[in-house]
């Protein structure tokens, strides 16, 4: 009898287990179809490059998670790809065909600020598919009964007697996580973006008028935050749509995390017509 030790599959099961607790990201690699190799033969690569399991040639093996590397930075959910498409001096693997699957938690969305725009961003990003998390200090602006729906019920609701530490604790590890600071005030926003920045989710941004984001940028780097790390921060935030209501404002900021997660460009589809 094979051990759990020795066994690929529930190694590589195992691996999957801790990339998701852990929220970083990995891609599986199956054969799916081959003369040469074994189909459902699998690898998982992190994203660090390290491979749990073996496709049945060292060859292969090395190309493909060269191919898996760059296909988390494509940020693609799942692609089959023949050998010959990222391997071409393999030909005795002609015929096989593969498939790079992207292994990650959920996306979440840390939302710092309950009011209009806050509470509006909460609720498109729970419909969106997005584990969102709604923090304010304001009990009442967090009450359960303003967010009766089937699919703001799964909301999470922060009531921050420290805007930092209960930031801190919802982004946690960071991966797939992405963070709005749509504050009522500086002090506010400082202390989010502050925790934010340590935390190094995927995506910061931040309510305001250039202005107000300044004061708030120049302020943390007079504290000696560096400066590529500001610079990162999506401020004001959002996609310029033209939005003027609460609801707008809540689409132009998702959209901008949506194209932040997927590598989008943020540009019209129909320019394509014109090039």
């Amino acid at each position: 009898m094979t051990s759990d030790k020795t066994d690929p599959q529930k190694q590589i099961t195992e691996q999957i287990r801790r990339v998701l607790d852990a929220g970083s990201l990995a891609v599986l690699v199956t054969v799916l179809e081959s003369e040469t190799l074994a189909v459902g033969a699998k690898i998982l690569v992190n994203a660090g490059g390290e491979a749990t399991g073996d496709l049945g040639d060292a060859g292969l093996q090395t190309s493909a998670i060269a191919e898996a590397r760059r296909f988390i930075r494509a940020r693609d959910e799942a692609k089959s790809m023949r050998v010959l498409e990222f391997a071409p001096e393999l030909e005795s693997f002609a015929n096989s065909l593969l498939m790079f699957e992207r292994i990650e938690s959920e996306p979440r969305l840390v939302v710092a600020g309950a009011g209009h725009v806050g509470a509006a961003l909460a609720r498109l990003a729970a419909v969106v598919g997005y584990d969102v998390a709604l923090i304010d200090d304001r009990a009442e602006f967090v009450a359960r009964e303003l967010f009766p729906g089937k699919s703001e019920e799964a909301i999470e609701l922060v009531v921050a007697k420290s805007w930092s530490d209960s930031l801190r604790d919802a982004i946690g590890k960071g991966h797939s996580v992405s963070v709005a600071i749509v504050t009522r005030g500086h002090k506010q926003d400082e202390d989010c973006l502050r925790a934010a920045i340590e935390a190094r989710p995927a995506y910061i941004g931040m309510i305001g008028s250039k202005r107000r984001t300044n004061i708030v940028l120049d302020k943390l780097r007079e504290e000696g935050f560096d400066g590529e790390e500001l610079m990162k921060v999506r401020a004001p935030i959002g996609l310029d749509i033209g939005a003027v209501s609460p609801e707008e404002v809540a689409l132009a900021i998702l959209a901008e995390v949506i194209c932040q997660r997927r590598g989008g460009s943020g540009a019209p589809l129909s320019l394509w017509r014109r090039s």
